[in-house]
């Protein structure tokens, strides 16, 4: 249910209110803000195959899912979000960092804000077709 309006709440509070109580099988009741918006994703999806088309890091080519990596780490630290530098199973350095497919709208839009940026200040030219 999306929280939209005092009849949805009702609905919602009296769905509630018919749920079974077991104590032995719980069920679980969420509340949440609404994640990214599927166009959102292919939006950003789309920037970043454009970004790896066009852009090098350090000297280097990344695929779409590095390219992920460097822009969603970039833009925690830029938002002042928290994340944990790990040393991993390996010995190599693993960046602990948000989830896209946890943030909500506004974040999403903060992310695909930040991609656009790094992406002009780059030399990216954004196709803007990307499917919705």
């Amino acid at each position: 249910m999306f929280l939209v309006n005092e009849a949805v709440r009702r609905n919602a509070m009296e769905l509630i209110r018919n749920l079974p109580i077991n104590e032995l099988n719980p069920l679980v009741v969420e509340i949440k803000v609404k994640t990214r918006s599927m166009e959102q994703n292919n939006k950003f999806h789309g920037m970043l195959g454009d970004i790896s088309k066009q852009a090098t890091w350090q000297g280097d080519k990344y695929d779409i899912y590095g390219w992920k990596n460097l822009i969603v780490s970039g833009h925690t630290i830029a938002t002042k979000q928290p994340y944990k530098l790990v040393t991993g199973i390996e010995g190599e350095l693993v960046n602990v960092r948000e989830r896209t497919s946890k943030m909500g709208v506004k974040r999403m839009a903060s992310l695909i804000e930040y991609t656009t940026a790094w992406g002009v200040e780059n030399g990216v030219k954004f196709n803007d077709t990307w499917r919705f």
